[in-house]
């Protein structure tokens, strides 16, 4: 089959966009074609992929989402693909990949009036109705039980067009055999001492995983125990905002910024604690990919995957609502304990060898591929 797959922005480093990458290589391996539209191209194409980059402007980003849609539909017209699959709601998919919570929710419960009255509310709302209306056709691959309900709530959705993924994560995430000397070859690299703690916070979009309480915690840690704890944060973002708060906190050398990059594993098995107390979060994919790395986690509770961190014993969950004084409370009492952060990091990996974390992209496949998507 010819199969057709959008998305907003494809970057090396995205959770979604790694998803979207792993599952289109899995269709491939099955023998279909691949053809991407997206607005923005960073890195390798894999052989074989067709990427079409659609040459369009605009001054906010749902006229360019609008103009991409239309531009996408006058060469499907052209050359028909047999399934259209997108990681961005959009109207005409055939498949959607939920990466994405409730769009409706958030506006309604998050936002005030006004806000429903711009053109960015307008699209957006259209956009998600196109795929989740009572009436529409898009199947739906969910990665998050946590979002259906409110899905089914503001659109009274059909429940036999959710499909319910297991995780995908990449197996070279696990702790192999050598962990102890690539994580002394990490920490001689950089200049971590042996009494020194490491805390590393990944993922792109600063201000939605919490960097800022991250920062406010390691403020707070007695000033012994920061004298020799260190943060790297490594994503796609600007930092400024966040190095600016890390000045005013007195923070200095405990914090490094990092860009995305492809070495995260050397990272999981280099620290001694993943801090990640987001905003809010569909899934939370580093969660796990920490957790079969054997590196213990705190997490604050809205993220989808944090049920998997107290299902394991692989770390602490922050109770709801967030409380900065419990995220401040549970940083100190994990460094200061290294016979508890090293019991998580035996649950995690005794628990990456029995559970399902892995076959995400197959059973994605597997729907997009299935005679009802047709």
């Amino acid at each position: 089959m010819q199969l057709a797959f959008v998305l907003y922005k494809y970057f090396p480093f995205g959770g979604l966009q790694r998803d979207f990458m792993r599952i289109a290589l899995e269709c491939q391996k099955r023998g279909h074609q691949i053809r991407v539209y997206t607005l923005i191209w960073e890195g390798d194409v894999p052989p074989g992929f067709e990427v079409l980059v659609a040459p369009v402007k605009a001054l906010f980003n749902h006229r360019r989402n609008e103009k991409l849609s239309a531009w996408m539909e006058a060469d499907l017209a052209k050359r028909p693909v047999d399934r259209l699959i997108g990681f961005n709601k959009m109207p005409g998919l055939d498949v959607y990949y939920a990466a994405d919570g409730c769009f409706e929710d958030k506006a309604q419960n998050l936002r005030n009036s006004l806000y429903r009255r711009w053109g960015r509310y307008r699209h957006f709302a259209e956009y998600e109705r196109a795929v989740f209306a009572r009436d529409a056709k898009t199947e739906i691959l969910m990665i998050s039980e946590v979002q259906q309900p409110l899905f089914i709530k503001h659109y009274d959705t059909p429940l036999k067009r959710f499909h319910l993924l297991p995780p995908g994560i990449a197996q070279d995430r696990r702790r192999p055999a050598d962990a102890d000397d690539i994580r002394a070859g990490f920490r001689a690299e950089f200049s971590l001492k042996d009494d020194e703690l490491l805390l590393v916070q990944i993922g792109s979009g600063f201000k939605t995983k919490g960097v800022d309480r991250s920062l406010k915690a390691l403020a707070a840690l007695p000033a012994d125990l920061k004298k020799r704890t260190r943060l790297f944060v490594i994503g796609q973002d600007d930092p400024k905002l966040f190095q600016m708060q890390s000045a005013t906190l007195g923070l200095g050398d405990n914090v490094t910024f990092l860009k995305g990059r492809s070495d995260i594993p050397r990272f999981l098995l280099g620290a001694d604690l993943l801090i990640h107390p987001a905003y809010n979060e569909n899934t939370g994919t580093v969660l796990l990919e920490a957790l079969v790395a054997g590196l213990p986690v705190l997490v604050s509770a809205v993220c989808g995957y944090a049920h998997y961190i107290a299902e394991a014993d692989a770390g602490l969950v922050l109770d709801e609502p967030f409380d900065q004084s419990q995220l401040n409370q549970y940083l100190t009492g994990m460094l200061n304990d290294a016979q508890a952060r090293a019991a998580w990091s035996r649950n995690g990996v005794a628990f990456a060898e029995t559970a399902d974390l892995y076959s995400m992209p197959q059973h994605a496949a597997d729907v997009i591929l299935a005679e009802h998507a047709e």
